[in-house]
């Protein structure tokens, strides 16, 4: 592989911008931004002119005939991956999907077997794996300081106006589990392993928003430990978590439990340390979003650097699509999701 990667990103809206800055950040570690593509023209030229990008489109698949690239970052909305990675893998690209990666488990598997039949790279944007207060706790964990964990409470639980920068959240049927679902029942796979048997209650709490905006879940891992995952936009406490997932973890010989401000504390051998693992602000985040944009660029660095080492990423396509059979399985156990009255 060529020691310099040619990147195209298609999707230039919101979080988008989030991506592209991180990928030029990471210029000097082997990576250009050379194509940017949105279905809104001006949309295309603003980033390319902001970022210093030399071509836009309006049309991937121009892109991908014209632009010679190396990886393609799709960070646009759920309802559009499926076509787009299938169009990259018929190129022959490297393909990075933001989540969630598909709509449903069918488009998830076939995305995966598109990638599989063709011997092709195909990774998910799973940010929260890589927030530096989440690094810590699963380090934590690894280090074996409490132990083996028995139990946990993982939850992302917010008021945060989310509808302000995407409105067409509101919109989707399937809302706060394929949105931050994905999210939470990620990092119970990572911190507690794989997962045997879920269940799930679903809440449809804001009278503005189509799909549910709460979920609680049961999950018990095939190592017998026992979690409770949490998502919501319903959220009512002050002060506000956003944008931080909170974490509570038992072990046979400590404990952490996360709070707001990037805080850590660790209970082991009878002890309680603090830890503060509250990242810097970029020179283009901003607070409180700066704890996910900070995961933004070490997610893109991670991916980059697996790439051109030929491995999977951690957040590979086969291993993002045990996350959604979780996701999937949620809405099965949950059954209908009625309004709330």
């Amino acid at each position: 592989m060529a020691s310099r990667i040619r990147l195209g990103l298609i999707g230039c809206g919101f979080f988008a911008q989030n991506h592209m800055a991180a990928w030029k950040d990471l210029e000097p570690e082997g990576v250009d931004l050379v194509a940017v593509c949105d279905i809104d023209g001006a949309k295309a030229k603003a980033a390319a002119e902001k970022f210093g990008v030399p071509h836009w489109y309006t049309d991937a698949e121009t892109m991908f005939r014209e632009s010679n690239l190396g990886l393609v970052d799709i960070a646009t909305q759920m309802r559009t991956h499926l076509p787009l990675v299938e169009m990259a893998m018929r190129h022959r690209v490297p393909t990075i999907v933001q989540k969630p990666f598909g709509q449903n488990i069918a488009e998830v598997r076939r995305m995966v077997a598109a990638a599989n039949v063709r011997g092709l790279w195909l990774a998910v944007h799973e940010n929260f794996r890589f927030q530096r207060p989440l690094l810590k706790v699963a380090e934590i964990i690894r280090s074996g300081a409490i132990g083996t964990p028995t139990w946990a409470r993982i939850g992302f639980r917010t008021g945060y106006d989310i509808y302000a920068g995407q409105p067409y959240l509101a919109t989707e049927q399937r809302f706060v589990l394929i949105d931050l679902g994905v999210h939470v029942l990620d990092m119970a796979r990572v911190l507690l392993g794989e997962v045997e048997h879920l269940t799930a209650e679903l809440q449809h709490r804001n009278p503005k928003a189509v799909g549910e905006d709460t979920a609680t879940m049961l999950l018990r891992h095939t190592s017998g430990a026992v979690s409770v995952v949490e998502c919501t936009y319903g959220a009512r406490r002050i002060p506000d978590a956003f944008p931080e997932t909170l974490v509570e973890i038992e072990g046979d010989a400590g404990a952490i439990v996360s709070r707001i401000g990037s805080r850590i504390e660790v209970t082991s051998k009878g002890e309680m340390q603090v830890l503060e693992e509250d990242p810097e602000v970029l020179s283009w985040a901003e607070r409180p979003w700066h704890v996910a944009q900070d995961s933004v660029l070490t997610t893109c660095r991670h991916l980059l650097e697996r790439l051109k080492s030929g491995r999977p990423a951690d957040t590979s396509a086969e291993d993002n699509l045990k996350t959604f059979a979780l996701v999937e399985a949620a809405y099965e156990k949950a059954g209908k999701v009625k309004p709330q009255t």
